[in-house]
């Protein structure tokens, strides 16, 4: 009778490779026989399964003829499991030593690979002036964190002392460990719990650290806000989060907050700002005196000029990397009369009549 190695594995038909590989590895994990409760005629049904599916010319066998078209007992040899590699001599080879990590490292604590040790990451949030985001800054923040030993700089050893091979690994910062399982034994490497993976361990430790390098402290950390930045943008620096011993210190990601201004806007590399006349100035044009992020400027506003019309301060927006700045765009806004006196409604409607 055909077995239905889709319905083994739990996934669909169309399933892609990384999907049957994803299954395979949490449904060997469940039933590995070394595990309590674990099962081992599921575990080799899985690793039959997983042995045809993961091959594409086995699975495009198996698809047209199913099991019909691989030879041995109902039509396939489980001792063929992975790629048709033949496993039926592992169990009397009195201990056949190879290295499948990539399928069986959650197993085994590694598999044969070792993964380098990271902190944690801290996230922290900033708030800016509209102008600091504009032409960029630099904060000072305090954190208590993790961080490496001032009095041994991170060594683990007292001050004078010096630092020797560990015994336990013998200075590899390795131990290689031997674990047996069903289909033989597999090669373990782990790091060294004694000392961290450096290979190394102090011949006196450090009063402050007591060995580990790693103390929590308080902690100046320099921050420099590029011109220009967003709302909501977060930066990140790496290596300046919490430190761990005998491995990489995680990263700071600071998001930062821009405080709204009164007056301008962002537009890409340009500020946008409303300036607001009257409609005589809008009809014989006028000079004002206006703010920028710069001080004060002298804008000269057109006759005839209409509303919503944009005027170009060049220079005065923000700076780029390369030195140069964005524009001042000014938006004009006419502010129309309530009311007109006899007078300018007379002028008005002169105008009118004369098709102004």
């Amino acid at each position: 009778m055909s077995k239905d190695y889709y319905k083994v594995l739990g996934v669909e038909k169309n399933a892609s490779k990384e999907d049957i590989k994803k299954a395979f590895r949490k449904l060997a994990h469940e039933f590995h026989p070394d595990k309590k409760g674990g099962n081992e005629g599921k575990f080799k049904e899985v690793n039959e399964a997983y042995g045809i599916l993961s091959d594409d010319t086995k699975r495009a066998q198996y698809d047209a003829y199913g099991t019909a078209g691989f030879s041995g007992a109902g039509g396939f040899n489980p001792n063929q499991g992975f790629g048709g590699f033949d496993f039926s001599g592992f169990q009397n080879a009195g201990g056949v030593e190879f290295d499948l990590g990539d399928i069986f490292g959650e197993f085994f604590g590694g598999g044969g690979r070792t993964k380098n040790k990271r902190g944690k990451d801290i996230s922290i949030d900033i708030s800016l002036s509209f102008e600091e985001s504009v032409f960029g800054t630099k904060r000072t923040v305090v954190l208590n964190k993790s961080s490496s030993c001032e009095s041994c700089t991170g060594s683990g050893a007292k001050r004078g002392t010096s630092l020797e091979t560990c015994s336990t690994c013998n200075g590899k910062g390795k131990i290689q460990e031997i674990k047996r399982s069903i289909i033989g034994s597999f090669s373990a490497v782990r790091v060294c719990d004694v000392c961290h993976g450096s290979g190394k361990i102090p011949k006196e430790k450090c009063g402050t650290c007591h060995g580990t390098g790693i103390n929590r402290r308080d902690q100046d950390i320099q921050i420099s806000v590029p011109s220009g930045i967003e709302d909501g943008e977060v930066l990140r620096m790496s290596g300046q989060g919490e430190a761990i011993q005998g491995g990489i210190s995680g990263d700071l990601y600071i998001k930062i907050r821009v405080e709204p201004h009164p007056q301008f806007e962002k537009e890409g590399d340009n500020l946008i700002m409303d300036l607001h006349i009257k409609l005589s100035e809008a009809l014989l044009g006028t000079t004002k005196d206006i703010k920028t992020l710069d001080g004060t400027i002298n804008l000269k506003i057109p006759e005839g000029i209409n509303f919503f019309e944009v005027l170009r301060v060049r220079g005065k927006g923000i700076p780029h990397d390369s030195g140069k700045r964005g524009d001042l765009l000014v938006r004009i806004i006419i502010d129309m009369p309530k009311k007109l006196s006899k007078d300018v409604k007379r002028i008005v409607e002169e105008l009118n009549s004369k098709g102004v």
